[in-house]
């Protein structure tokens, strides 16, 4: 009803108002961006629970040769990437492993690769992806290539986002839209934490076969949905030294200032109990700017 009847008493015009205003509130329809603003964007909700994609206006310069040491599983992500643009067959994928090795990065590089043939990215957090099968069905009317990215993803019991993924990557009742792919960098393999004392669940068979219970089972079939497994390893001594090199390099450091560098990105390192990728970059940053500092 767009207006209540003028004959209605006073106080049931106003009611049939407000009960307008509430339901208009309560539709929870995604309001979609401008797409050719931008190639990447976000997932957001409004404190009315509206969701919104909203552009993104300044995305990392981040290539694929900018990153090192990580050969395998670029080439895995780049070969994927570049089927689902090309219109052929591609998988879902789950990038795990250590922090700081370069998985955010590599999703980010794949996008900037191939954004002039229609790649586009749209970041969601964990807690969003209760939405994810309304924002499918709207990004499978586009003419683009979406990746819907979820950085740094695990789910606790009983968390909703869970089951609206697994519907999506499954298909569920409907198949899922040929131009979306949904990659997920997490730190932990099967996405749920695991505890010792499901280890007491395992069957054990007369010809020796483990089998594993059924709350086991639940755990890893939500991994296995990701058509593509790539796993990053933290970084030998050596090859954090390269990417340091490297990010000098990006940094446009001289080399006759570096004399010292080596032992000082080790030091770097040691001080906060890793060597990977975002910490070379950091040590990079640092050590370019007190050059910078110091230079009259």
């Amino acid at each position: 009803m767009d207006h209540p009847p003028a004959n209605w008493p006073p106080f049931l015009q106003r009611a049939e108002r407000f009960m307008d205003r509430v339901e208009a509130a309560l539709r929870l329809d995604i309001e979609q961006p401008d797409w050719g603003s931008a190639i990447a964007f976000r997932y957001r909700k409004r404190v009315s629970g509206q969701g919104y994609i909203a552009p993104v206006q300044h995305v990392g310069a981040m290539a694929l040769t900018d990153l090192k040491e990580i050969d395998i599983q670029k080439e895995k992500i780049r070969r994927n990437t570049e089927q689902f643009v090309l219109g052929h067959s591609a998988n879902n994928v789950l990038l795990t492993g250590a922090r700081g090795t370069g998985k955010s990065s590599l999703v980010r590089a794949c996008l900037n690769t191939y954004s002039a043939q229609g790649l586009r990215l749209i970041e969601v957090d964990k807690s969003d992806l209760i939405d994810l099968p309304d924002m499918v069905d709207i990004l499978a009317q586009r003419p683009e290539k979406f990746i819907v990215f979820c950085d740094d993803m695990s789910f606790e019991h009983g968390e909703p986002g869970y089951k609206a993924l697994k519907s999506v990557l499954d298909g569920s009742v409907s198949e899922t839209s040929a131009n979306v792919l949904i990659y997920a960098t997490s730190n932990r393999r099967h996405l749920l934490p695991e505890y010792m004392s499901e280890n007491l669940t395992y069957q054990h068979t007369e010809s020796g076969e483990v089998h594993p219970g059924e709350g086991v089972e639940e755990k890893i079939s939500l991994s296995e949905r990701f058509g593509l497994w790539v796993s990053f390893y933290p970084f030998t001594q050596d090859e954090y030294l390269t990417i340091v090199a490297q990010w000098l390099d990006a940094l446009r450091v001289p080399q006759a200032k570096r004399s010292r560098f080596r032992e000082e990105a080790l030091i770097w390192s040691l001080e906060r109990g890793s060597r990977s990728g975002r910490v070379a970059w950091q040590f990079a940053k640092d050590f370019a700017g007190r050059l910078d500092a110091s230079s009259p």
